[in-house]
């Protein structure tokens, strides 16, 4: 199974944390919805199997008009094929959502969507720059749920500067008693050439904590677990049955092609992935031209991105599967590896997989980096 995604590079308003390549123009939807259908059809070989998730981030997707989705999703429908029951989410903003809006997009066939709350108070949508409000956060969920949408999943963003524990708390409970069933929550960082970076070299923002973000994420963890919720994923967390598929194709290492700027493909060998400027996009793809780069992974890279992925998912490493892609060796000197690091109680190795322990989920990045070939 193959999936599809697509990078619509448009907002509304810049984010001060967001490094995503997006645009504040949004002249260009038309032209850009044109460009990513002959994308799709230049492209229409890639995948070989059938499709069964799209996913529709940026960008804020949601700032294309219910026509433009339309004419993208009947694009693939000719080019690709696209199960019956396949999952088709849409990223949102609190702020484009609005029941007309919702009605359009559960008649095209969207039934998944992702809210970009990131939090439900004031002072701290105002810290981050968002283009929503606190209630705007808390009616497009009630609204989205009118409207049918049960297969939600919101982002919620800790350790930042102005969110407290107490704070912290109310926004995960109240994501839970809204009845969220998933979660995708992630520790602010100050990325390069975004502008938080700026703000926080003159002083002008306060830096992030590291010792409150590890706090948060520990918290988080026991607060999911009590509610039922099956942490996944690192960053991830889910009622049972509401895990996202198209993301979890990335962690199993399942294809998937990304049409629009700056998507990335995977086919199992190679990753590619398009020019991050809109303008030269749209003017290659009207020639028919493919406008991106490639990389051809080896077989020791392959095995490096598996134990990083895996490492990240409840399900962890399976050593069966490494033996037998790769080889009873490699099997054994990561076997070797591994050993170190049970002491410390950062993981948990059986006979059949290795799983991150919760403390070990402090460090996964690391810990990944540190097994690697």
């Amino acid at each position: 199974m193959a999936g599809i995604y697509i990078h619509v590079p448009f907002c509304r308003k810049a984010c001060h944390y967001c490094n995503f390549h997006f645009s504040t123009s949004v002249k260009q939807t038309a032209a850009m919805t044109n460009a990513i259908c002959k994308e799709a059809h230049l492209r229409k070989h890639y995948i070989n199997e059938s499709v069964a998730t799209i996913y529709f981030g940026g960008g804020t997707p949601s700032l294309l008009r219910a026509e433009e989705l339309a004419q993208l999703l009947q694009t693939f429908k000719a080019h690709f094929l696209i199960d019956d029951n396949a999952e088709i989410t849409l990223e949102t903003n609190p702020d484009d959502i609005t029941a007309v809006k919702l009605g359009a997009w559960k008649n095209l066939g969207i039934n998944r969507l992702s809210i970009g709350i990131q939090s439900f108070f004031e002072e701290d949508l105002q810290w981050m720059n968002r283009a929503h409000n606190a209630q705007q956060a808390m009616n497009c969920i009630l609204l989205a749920q009118q409207a049918g949408f049960y297969n939600i999943t919101i982002d919620l963003i800790y350790g930042t500067p102005t969110l407290t524990d107490e704070k912290w708390k109310a926004n995960v409970d109240t994501a839970i008693g809204l009845n969220i069933p998933h979660l995708s929550c992630y520790a602010l960082t100050v990325e390069p050439k975004t502008a938080l970076e700026k703000l926080v070299a003159t002083h002008q923002l306060e830096n992030v904590d590291p010792e409150k973000q590890s706090r948060h994420f520990e918290l988080l963890m026991e607060w999911a677990g009590a509610a039922g919720y099956e942490h996944y994923e690192i960053s991830n967390f889910a009622k049972p049955g509401f895990r996202s598929r198209h993301n979890s194709s990335y962690w199993s290492g399942s294809h998937y092609l990304g049409l629009g700027p700056s998507a990335h493909s995977f086919n199992g060998t190679s990753r590619q992935w398009n020019i991050a400027n809109n303008a030269l996009y749209i003017k290659n793809i009207d020639a028919s031209v493919l406008p991106f780069e490639i990389e051809h992974l080896t077989p020791v890279q392959q095995l490096n991105e598996y134990i990083m992925t895996a490492l990240r998912t409840s399900e962890g490493i399976d050593l069966a599967f490494i033996a037998g892609k790769w080889g009873d060796d490699k099997k054994e000197q990561l076997q070797k590896n591994i050993a170190a690091l049970v002491e410390p109680g950062f993981i948990k190795n059986g006979s059949a997989t290795v799983k991150l322990t919760p403390q070990g989920k402090l460090f996964a990045d690391g810990i990944a980096a540190a097994l690697f070939f």
